[in-house]
């Protein structure tokens, strides 16, 4: 059983009041994303994000894409690119919306996301569990916090074993 399951919310909810890109800015995040061979596509505020799973604001993802408007949160753009960063690049082409195959990718999704955050100015990772926790991201252990400290070793040594080149990129960044 996967230690995260994200929910939809609504994007003007004052109670999700998480870091958007447009407080961030899109350059910052192209440059980070660029390192692991991705784009950043800034989409019109008026327009639905492509390759967008849960719709309203959250990001998007097709192929080497990661789509995001201003109003997408943070944690939505890097856990989206993380989708992608833990994907041989062989597969990215064919991704479209949904990447994830198998738990324990959707676990090193979440534990690569936060290490990243450390890699943006203003965000860093208690900033980023903060928003995870806030927008209704559940973990067994009850918080964001909770699970990267004491319950992701998991993920973690998958990143270690099958992609660990970007483990040690995401560290660097």
């Amino acid at each position: 059983m996967s230690p995260e399951t994200s929910t939809v919310h609504d994007a003007s909810d004052p109670l999700h009041d998480v870091m958007r890109m447009g407080q961030l800015g899109f350059g910052v995040a192209a440059t980070l994303l660029a390192r692991f061979g991705l784009t950043l596509q800034r989409v019109a505020d008026d327009e639905p994000i492509p390759g967008s799973y849960w719709g309203d604001a959250e990001a998007g993802i097709i192929g080497h894409t990661v789509y995001a408007r201003d109003d997408t949160p943070v944690h939505s753009l890097l856990h989206e690119a993380g989708h992608l960063i833990v994907l041989p690049p062989e597969r990215r082409a064919a991704v479209h919306t949904d990447a994830t195959d198998s738990i324990e990718e959707e676990d090193a999704t979440c534990y690569l996301q936060i290490v990243l955050a450390d890699h943006l100015p203003g965000v860093g990772r208690a900033r980023l569990m903060a928003d995870m926790d806030a927008w209704g991201y559940t973990f067994r252990l009850g918080s964001t916090r909770a699970w990267f400290e004491h319950d992701a070793s998991d993920a973690r040594q998958w990143l270690l074993d099958h992609r660990r080149p970007i483990l040690d990129a995401a560290n660097a960044a």
